[in-house]
């Protein structure tokens, strides 16, 4: 089995695990909508700091207390995984209200920090949402917080003629919510009216009319 599409898959192994070591609490997962994966054990809000890209270190606790965040690990020449993830979760960020947003964060690890320079990791996710945060730092590093939150290792192929290559990396998100635990992943493939519909009850509320539309669309 080639290396990237093994990385990927452990990404996948890790969330059917979850779904499975969690049947018991499906109505949990059903209560924010969406294909979350209840964690089988809920995981408070790490403590670890690496480089943002305003060059300045970034303290994941302190800085994202209190606030719904999405973890997520990937790199930006990622060809669907990463891009497909974060357009969809910027696109349903905006049905959140003002002062929602305003507590409401997403955080992308580059698990490609040779190609992902700080300016690289910031044009990158602008393009997106100017507000989400990017981090970098050494691979020891990354990798060692990659184990630490049960994500797939980073696993690089071999570069191409053009010294292109892949990186295979897990392919969930990690979802905090404000009182700082996160008891849910979702994998790949959660669509945009999904989180739309999962967003106002992983914030604290029931979703609006407005929102059950979007979400039903």
């Amino acid at each position: 089995m080639p290396e990237i599409t093994r990385a990927l898959r452990l990404g996948a192994i890790f969330a059917a695990t979850c779904a499975g070591l969690a049947c018991a609490n499906g109505d949990r997962a059903r209560a924010v909508g969406g294909p979350a994966v209840p964690l089988p054990t809920p995981l408070a809000r790490p403590a670890f700091t690496l480089l943002a890209t305003d060059g300045k270190p970034f303290d994941f606790a302190a800085r994202t207390k209190g606030k719904l965040t999405f973890l997520l690990f990937g790199y930006t020449h990622c060809p669907d995984v990463c891009p497909v993830h974060v357009a969809n979760i910027a696109a349903a960020m905006q049905s959140l209200t003002f002062e929602e947003r305003a507590r409401s964060t997403l955080v992308f690890i580059t698990t490609d920090p040779a190609r992902d320079s700080i300016a690289v990791l910031r044009r990158w996710l602008a393009s997106f949402d100017s507000t989400f945060v990017g981090l970098t730092g050494s691979v020891e590093d990354i990798s060692r917080l990659a184990a630490s939150l049960q994500v797939a290792p980073a696993m690089f192929g071999v570069p191409n003629a053009d010294k292109s290559y892949e990186v295979g990396h897990g392919a969930q998100v990690i979802v905090w919510q404000p009182d700082d635990t996160a008891r849910f992943i979702y994998p790949f493939g959660v669509r945009q009216k999904e989180w739309v519909e999962a967003l106002p009850r992983l914030i604290g509320r029931a979703p609006t009319l407005l929102q059950r539309i979007k979400g039903e669309s």
